[in-house]
């Protein structure tokens, strides 16, 4: 009984494994057929409705990931799946199936849009390791053609409000050929939800990408119009890398150099070597803000922050200038009237010697009196001469010169205050303004 029956069990395996295999091939067999008939007297040189309507080719993106974006060149990358969908009345077919699910080898069979993107400055198309291209037909003749790209596109940027700056970065794309009358370009999932960016996906270090906009323009040119779908991408740059590079080292000078005017007068080489430290460091701090940023010919934020900062650094110098001058004018006058006031007594003194000489028989006897009078006095008893020679120094002394300068108190306020009411000011500017790039879009009517 066994061996009848595991020789009935294996017919029919071997019927069921026939079938199966039959039914491939029929379903293979009828694949075949309906794409040759589908090719058969195809021209793939006429787009779909030639002659007759405008052909509608309805596109739609989903970004794999987004940057790097260049401020320096002024263009950011982007990778993406690409996604267009057309109806050609000449690819309807019926059969077992409803879509037609066929590798890139087809595409180069039938008409495709001559699609481009407008803004681009160097595009690829991944082939790696078959073309990825994804191609599509239903029943109706409607054709979905998928590839993947990578876009490297211009971004026009004004960097007045760098870096508190935001910019609306284009994808312009469109019919390289076909006017409008022939072609038009729709978002297939309507002007919201037609271009996907995932959050996970971007991975952008300077820039956050709040949003995107969609719209439609109409470009003219000598041989026609031409319908063009335009994606903007805005971006709102990031502040902290700035507050860590630039704004806080600019304000910690600011504030070292203002340290200066709490150091005493007469400590001349302190007082310069700090005003001019502080003078080169804002002057290197400038320089590397400026490597990141084109050659603009207009002044940025942080150009207006760095200026300032600059002036205050600069006026710091100047006041310890103003300081040293005034008190050198002062140690000049007071050095005059003691001078004056020496040259008083001298006289006062020789006017009294000159009278005892004259009551003197001769003068020779009158300077031996005056020189032994002189001998006999006390060290410490010399009425006759000035302050600064009876306590031997060869330099008046100048008790008025020691102390605060009034500039220095009054700079010890003024200072600070300014260069706080300044950052109110700035921040409160920057902050609240809303600084994002408004696309410019010309709706189609």
């Amino acid at each position: 009984m066994a061996v009848p029956s595991l020789t009935l069990a294996a017919f029919i395996c071997w019927m069921s494994l026939g079938n199966v295999w039959g039914n491939e091939k029929i379903y293979s067999d009828n694949i075949t057929r309906i794409l040759d008939r589908l090719l058969d007297g195809y021209d793939n040189r006429l787009r779909p409705g030639s002659g007759g309507g405008v052909t509608e080719v309805k596109t739609d993106i989903f970004v794999t990931s987004f940057g790097p974006v260049s401020d320096v060149e002024m263009e950011y990358t982007m990778d993406m799946f690409f996604r267009q969908m057309w109806v050609d009345e000449r690819l309807k077919f019926e059969g077992p199936i409803e879509i037609l699910r066929l590798n890139n080898l087809m595409v180069d069979k039938i008409w495709t849009p001559d699609t481009f993107f407008r803004n681009s400055k160097k595009s690829i198309s991944h082939n790696m390791t078959t073309p990825n291209k994804l191609f599509r037909i239903m029943q109706n003749g409607t054709v979905l053609y998928t590839m993947r790209l990578t876009i490297s596109a211009e971004c026009p940027m004004s960097l007045m409000d760098f870096p508190m700056d935001g910019h609306s970065c284009p994808l312009r794309f469109g019919s390289y050929a076909y006017t409008s009358s022939e072609i038009i370009f729709t978002w297939r999932k309507g002007p919201i939800a037609s271009v996907d960016c995932p959050k996970e996906s971007m991975s952008l270090l300077q820039y956050d990408l709040v949003g995107q906009t969609l719209s439609r323009e109409i470009f003219k040119s000598n041989t026609g119009h031409y319908s063009v779908q335009v994606v903007y991408f805005h971006l709102q740059r990031k502040l902290g890398y700035y507050l860590i590079q630039t704004y806080i080292p600019l304000i910690m000078v600011v504030v070292l150099s203002q340290v200066s005017f709490w150091i005493n007068k007469e400590s001349v080489p302190a007082r310069t070597v700090a005003g001019i430290t502080t003078v080169l460091t804002m002057t290197t701090l400038s320089i590397s803000a400026r490597q990141s940023l084109p050659k603009v010919a207009y002044a940025t934020a942080m150009d207006w922050f760095i200026a300032v900062c600059f002036a205050f650094v600069a006026s710091a110098l100047v006041e310890f200038a103003a300081v040293n001058y005034f008190a050198t004018l002062q140690a000049h006058r007071l050095k005059k009237k003691a001078a004056r006031q020496e040259k008083l007594e001298v006289l006062a003194t020789g006017s009294d010697d000159d009278d005892t000489v004259s009551s003197d028989s001769s003068p020779r006897e009158g300077l031996k009196r005056r020189n032994h009078s002189v001998s006999r006095s006390e060290p410490g008893d010399i009425p006759h001469l000035p302050i600064f020679l009876q306590q031997g120094s060869a330099i008046p002394q100048i008790p008025q010169l020691a102390g605060t300068s009034p500039i220095d108190a009054y700079a010890r306020i003024l200072f600070p205050l300014s260069f706080a009411l300044f950052n109110l000011i700035y921040w409160y500017i920057y902050l609240v303004k809303d600084t994002m790039e408004k696309p410019r879009v010309m709706e189609l009517d």
